[in-house]
């Protein structure tokens, strides 16, 4: 047994020092996960604004927030705010982005909301204006602190499954789309998928190509193309990944019985894991799930279990590792520039719809 350890790193380390946060929008995710998760943590939010200003008021005394402003370009303005962090929709965050950079006396870190920007070419715009100006971006790409994952990580850099020879992620859940995206014409790769997508860079680096099929969502009641998505990445040490981002999952609100999961299965040379996503479970604590082997201990399976969840203890991960990189002076391990290899790879599986064909990632990093 001494050749498997079970401290598998499920959870996100401290930060070596926290700032005072700025919370910059008021929807639900911002009120009961981030605040939530922040106040776990004792991080300190010290004001708040929202295009509503009344629903900033409402959170403010439910999160105890002291300060509201009725604009987030007022907030700006608080000299008391260190960082940061913007739930807005994505069209919208690359403004805030830019007036952000004109106040560099107090603001040092920015967590921007997944997705950075509706495109790789805004994303990529975001990034050039935070380096510009000083100021450490980071993107709230939060699965990559669930637990699961982070496990399936440390399974992968100690080499129990050895060489990766195949992922997958079964998502069968039905999500409540956020109203703006009505306005845009991209839906379920942009807003659901974009997780999984950064996932599987997180887990394997990036891929080569993509191959994407998609089909309307007959549940979702407004003009859209990307309902339900299939998708293959291909790597070019012959490594595959795919996932069924299935939004549908069958008439369960409509009378049929309900069956909605996460699933994600990784097969190696020397090993295999797979797992669970606990949020279709949501408002329920239902912790995501690790079960490996390996040839290290041939013919066992390894169960550990944790009682943290994504929703809602993931997400002080990623503000944490915004706060140690302002503390360190090094790149966040999500920073605005690595999500450009996922705003990339959004937009590749875009052309791919389009243009019915693989599409190499790189064509669209050449412009």
């Amino acid at each position: 047994m001494s050749t498997i350890d079970l401290n598998l790193h499920h959870c996100a380390p401290e930060p070596t020092q926290t700032y005072r946060i700025g919370a910059i929008g008021a929807g639900f995710i911002m009120r009961d996960i981030h605040l939530i998760a922040y106040n776990s943590a004792r991080y300190e939010t010290v004001a708040i604004a929202s295009r509503t200003p009344a629903n900033a008021r409402e959170v403010a005394e439910v999160r105890r927030i002291p300060r509201v402003y009725d604009t987030w370009r007022e907030l700006l303005e608080d000299e008391d705010i260190e960082v940061l962090d913007i739930a807005f929709p994505p069209d919208q965050q690359l403004a805030i982005v830019r007036e952000s950079a004109k106040h560099t006396d107090h603001i040092r870190g920015i967590l921007a909301q997944k997705p950075l920007a509706m495109n790789y070419p805004e994303a990529r715009e975001a990034v050039r204006v935070c380096e510009d100006a000083g100021i450490v971006l980071g993107v709230n790409q939060n699965m990559r602190y669930d637990q699961s994952i982070r496990a399936l990580k440390t399974l992968l850099d100690r080499g129990y499954l050895g060489e990766p020879v195949l992922g997958t992620i079964e998502m069968r859940a039905i999500p409540h789309w956020q109203p703006f995206l009505r306005d845009y014409d991209r839906l379920t790769l942009l807003g659901m998928s974009i997780h999984h997508l950064d996932a599987f860079r997180f887990l394997f680096g990036d891929p080569e190509s993509v191959y994407v099929s998609v089909r309307t969502d007959p549940r979702t009641d407004f003009p859209h193309r990307d309902g339900i998505c299939l998708y293959i990445l291909e790597y070019a040490d012959g490594f595959r990944a795919s996932s069924w981002d299935d939004v549908w999952a069958g008439p369960a609100r409509e009378g049929a019985a309900k069956d909605c999961y996460i699933k994600w299965r990784v097969e190696g040379t020397e090993g295999m894991a797979q797992g669970t996503i606990g949020w279709p479970e949501y408002p329920n604590a239902s912790p995501s799930t690790i079960d490996f082997t390996t040839k290290l201990m041939p013919g066992v399976w390894f169960r550990p279990r944790w009682d943290e969840v994504w929703f809602p203890d993931a997400f002080s991960g990623t503000m944490g590792m915004l706060f140690d990189a302002i503390a360190t002076g090094t790149e966040p391990a999500v920073s605005g520039k690595d999500n450009l290899g996922t705003m990339a790879l959004v937009d590749a599986c875009y052309r791919s719809v389009e243009e019915r064909r693989r599409v190499e990632v790189g064509e669209v990093l050449a412009g």
